[in-house]
């Protein structure tokens, strides 16, 4: 399709959209490596006290505030070892999501069919997540890893030079 080849507006764009996605995938990758590092360095106590914190102020006027009480009753619950694996999963997890988005920024070759492994891996894990506790955040993380797969091999036709192109007619 020469509308998609890079010389063409909209192969422009979906240039642009690239790299916009790359700079929102690099966001959410930092938040997620960053909140990893906080929950492994926090003492198991300090999530039901920030827990504790945050809601204090909504009890005191509603008791029944159904947010409120479900983030206390998580917190209650939040052990220490479910502290630990979503501090390990939410850094290594961001962290490699960090790198490959960093290879991708810099052009490395390699990395856009391993991004396209390691996010097709997330994409199936982030649908049996779905299928467990059907989270619409899920679906919207695994929408967005989905267009940026698209994206991605796109991004990598292009730098190796497979534009596909109609026949020519004779």
């Amino acid at each position: 399709m020469r509308l998609l080849a890079p010389d063409t507006r909209l192969g422009r764009f979906l240039h642009w959209v690239f790299e916009a996605s790359l700079m929102l995938k690099a966001l959410f990758a930092a938040a997620e490596t960053l909140s990893g590092l906080a929950l492994l360095g926090l003492p198991g106590s300090a999530v039901l006290r920030v827990a504790q914190w945050l809601t204090q102020h909504e009890l005191a006027e509603y008791p029944k505030d159904a947010i409120a009480n479900a983030l206390l009753h998580a917190a209650q619950h939040f052990s220490i070892e479910t502290q630990s694996f979503y501090g390990f999963y939410f850094t290594s997890h961001g962290a490699l999501k960090l790198m490959v988005v960093i290879l991708l920024m810099r052009g490395v070759l390699w990395a856009y069919p391993g991004a396209i492994v390691l996010l097709t891996a997330f994409v199936t894990y982030q649908l049996y997540l779905w299928s467990l506790h059907h989270a619409v955040s899920m679906l919207l993380l695994t929408v967005l890893d989905l267009v940026v797969i698209a994206l991605t091999l796109r991004e990598w036709y292009v730098r190796h030079g497979f534009v596909i192109r109609p026949p020519r007619q004779e």
